[in-house]
Formats: structure tokens, C-alpha cells, sequence
């Protein structure tokens, strides 16, 4: 089996992959003081819970936004599992071509994203990340990444509203009955997430602009991607799992190189 971590700024991402069906997935809150050892009290007690052995992984592979984990994350697999994680780093194939500045900035999420994307989908294609922030990449027609927009994520939006504004409340994450907020609550649930769909919608049309051709696929993925999507114009795909799909594609093709190169 292979495990897939996907360590981001608000949740860590566990998928479990036997073959290329996913067993099980789980996600824990990211707190980036985490030793090794409370990293691997925790894998444990999710091997548990789906009735998995540590023993029955022979692959893992990690991608993070989080460096400050970084260490402890990896101490806890190899710890747990005896293996040692594959890293998605510079010098890791991932089949994606990266058309920007500086292609090293590119967030680890980001590639896997692209990565599982073009292998999925028709192409040309956009990648909506609604997490922590909201991130849509683009790739083109020949699956390479071109770049991407990035926006305050949701739940930031939100606790930024509520903690710098002296009347208005802290609000669960619902939609309300319309557009047209009757009463302060409604109100920033229609300006959240009705804001947050046209917003994408709009994104989506000014990047086609630019590109000077239509995408063929939308897909929005990242915790928020079911509470979101459907109130967008577009038609949009939601795939919770996609950043772990594109990490199972990169580390199968790394695999495949080490066993064709022996």
C-alpha cells in the first residue's frame, strides 16, 4: 500500500492508495509544533481506526506547505512504517512542466494538483484549491502549469470579517435563502459564499480572456470545494482527493524510473 500525506497550512490530508484504489482518507488540524512522536501516536491511532498495519505500507510520499512539520512528519513514517517518504521536492518527477518565474516557488500542492489534473482530465483545464486560500491554477492543453491566482481562502475571509468589524457575529458556514441579505447574518453568508462562487466565475472568465480560448474542464478541490461549487455558474467538477490522486501519479512514475534504472 502507499500513503499519501498532504500536509497543508490548515488540515493534514492522509490517504491510503492499495493499487489505484483509495482505501481510506482522514484529515487531521495542522499544528506545526507537533513532535515526531505525537506525528506518529497519530498515524497510529488512524491506522487503527480503519483497520490498517503500518506494516502493510511499502511506499510513502509527502508533500508540504508547512516546513516547520517537515521534520517531524517524516521521522513519524519512517518511524511507523520502517520506510523512508519520498519528499515532493526539486528533483522529483512529476511529469508537469512548469511555466513560471521561478518554478520552485510552486507550492508542493499546486504540482500535485496539475499532475492528477492533466492525467484526468481534458485539457485545457483550471484547478480551484479552495483551502486555506483560495488558489486557481491553470493548465493548458499539454498538461503544463502556467500559474496560477491566489485569493484569501474562505475561513480566513471570514474570521478576518468578524474579528475587525465590532457588530458583525461569527457565522456558521451555510448558505441562506438568497442573494439579498435580510438580516446580518444572511447578509455575510451571501457575501461569503455567493461572493466566493461569482468571484471563481469570474476568475474562471478573465483567465479564458487572457488565454484567448475556453477551458474544457473546471474542477475545484480542498475542503470548501463541495460547500462552494455548486453555487457557480460554471460547471464544475468536485474532486476532494485530487492533490493525493496527483501524489500517487508522482510517485508511481518516480518508482517506475528507480526500478527501470536498476
Amino acid at each position: 500500500m502507499l500513503l499519501c500525506i498532504d500536509i497543508g497550512n490548515t488540515n493534514i490530508t492522509l490517504g491510503a492508495f492499495k493499487n489505484h484504489e483509495l482505501v481510506f482518507v482522514s484529515r487531521l488540524a495542522t499544528e506545526s509544533d507537533k513532535t515526531d512522536d505525537q506525528c506518529a501516536v497519530e498515524l497510529n491511532n488512524i491506522f487503527r481506526l480503519y483497520g490498517v498495519s503500518p506494516s502493510n505500507f511499502d511506499g510513502a510520499i509527502i508533500c508540504s506547505v508547512v516546513p516547520e512539520l517537515n521534520r517531524s512528519a517524516f521521522s513519524a513514517v519512517k518511524k511507523l512504517c520502517g520506510i523512508e517518504p519520498m519528499r515532493l521536492s526539486a528533483g522529483v518527477k512529476t511529469g508537469v512542466n512548469i511555466l513560471t518565474d521561478n518554478p520552485a516557488e510552486v507550492g508542493a500542492d499546486l504540482v500535485a494538483g496539475a499532475a492528477a489534473a492533466a492525467a484526468e482530465y481534458a485539457l485545457p483545464c483550471l484547478v480551484i484549491d479552495l483551502g486555506t486560500a483560495t488558489k486557481v491554477s491553470v493548465i493548458d492543453e499539454n498538461g503544463a502549469f502556467l500559474g496560477c491566482a491566489i485569493a484569501p481562502g474562505v475561513n480566513i475571509s471570514l474570521e478576518a470579517l468578524s474579528a475587525r468589524t465590532s457588530q458583525l457575529p461569527r457565522i456558521s458556514f451555510k448558505a441562506p435563502s438568497g442573494v439579498i441579505g435580510k438580516n446580518t447574518v444572511d447578509s455575510m453568508q451571501s457575501g461569503i459564499i455567493f461572493g466566493t462562487a461569482a468571484m471563481i466565475d469570474g476568475m474562471c472568465d478573465k483567465i479564458e480572456t487572457e488565454l484567448c480560448r475556453e477551458v474544457k474542464t473546471v474542477i475545484a478541490t480542498g475542503g470548501l470545494a463541495g460547500d462552494i461549487a455548486g453555487f457557480c455558474r460554471r460547471d464544475i467538477i468536485v474532486n476532494r482527493e485530487l492533490i493525493l490522486e496527483g501524489l500517487r501519479l508522482i510517485y508511481a512514475r518516480n518508482n517506475a524510473q528507480k526500478s527501470s534504472a536498476k
